[in-house]
């Protein structure tokens, strides 16, 4: 498998875990909003990088 496979599906992954513990604390009325934003840009960040580098690398055989 491609290394930049490989670290765009981690990336991908981790934009996933963000977004969820964002979703899931925002549900939990949690006081800390502003951690809640950075993390919650960072992990759409990480997945739209992560998506972005999976579908643009081409397999070489």
């Amino acid at each position: 498998m491609n290394v930049k496979r490989t670290f765009g599906a981690i990336l991908t992954i981790l934009g996933i875990v963000g977004m969820i513990y964002t979703g899931y604390e925002l549900i939990n009325k949690s006081s800390a909003y502003t951690t809640l934003s950075v993390v919650g840009v960072i992990g759409l960040i990480f997945f739209f990088a992560g998506i972005g580098l999976v579908k643009n690398t081409k397999d070489e055989a």
